[in-house]
């Protein structure tokens, strides 16, 4: 099979179910940013961290493949058998966060997105997060979405700034407090 099937060469792309839509509809926009929201946290996986967070992250890695495949589908093929989203999901990240911020000290001021490469690709990976979580919510002004893939995505962001504290700690790197003058 080819790579390349020059389908999309004049700006319209298939979903999943058939549907030509243009490369710039909000579906494509959604799982889109998914897709780069994944490639970053595989950045992340790349790095030196302990195998805890490496296997927290392959678990997100494959959920969030998940999600983009449930968002790029088009609703017209009954036999298309899609993967899920549920609460376990939501709450493996929940256990992982609180495992985490058993050994960081309390956060009293906000911190600057810094102080150690690592930490700062999973700040990257953040706010790419959110911007999937506001493409899903304009999405979800068009058509129907499912509330949980919003509530992941949610609690993914929250997943990926605990890592990033976490990771600074793991490397004895300081957190850098936002200086407000």
């Amino acid at each position: 099979m080819k790579v390349y099937t020059k389908k999309g060469d004049k700006g319209k792309t298939q979903l999943l179910g058939g549907s030509m839509v243009n490369k710039n509809h909000i579906k494509l926009e959604c799982y889109g940013t998914i897709d780069e929201l994944n490639a970053f946290i595989g950045n992340i996986y790349d790095q030196e961290i302990s195998a805890f967070h490496k296997e927290i992250l392959l678990k997100i890695q494959n959920q969030l493949f998940n999600l983009g495949s449930i968002i790029s589908f088009d609703g017209k093929k009954d036999k298309i058998q899609l993967p899920n989203v549920t609460t376990e999901n939501i709450e493996m990240m929940e256990k992982a966060i609180d495992k985490m911020e058993e050994s960081l000290p309390m956060l009293k001021n906000f911190i600057l997105p810094s102080g150690h490469p690592t930490a700062s690709i999973c700040h990257i990976a953040r706010t790419v997060c959110r911007r999937a979580e506001r493409n899903l919510v304009a999405l979800g002004q068009e058509q129907e979405i499912d509330n949980l893939h919003i509530q992941y995505l949610n609690r993914l962001s929250d997943y990926l700034f605990v890592l990033a504290r976490a990771i600074l700690k793991e490397n004895n790197a300081p957190e850098v407090e936002w200086q407000k003058d």
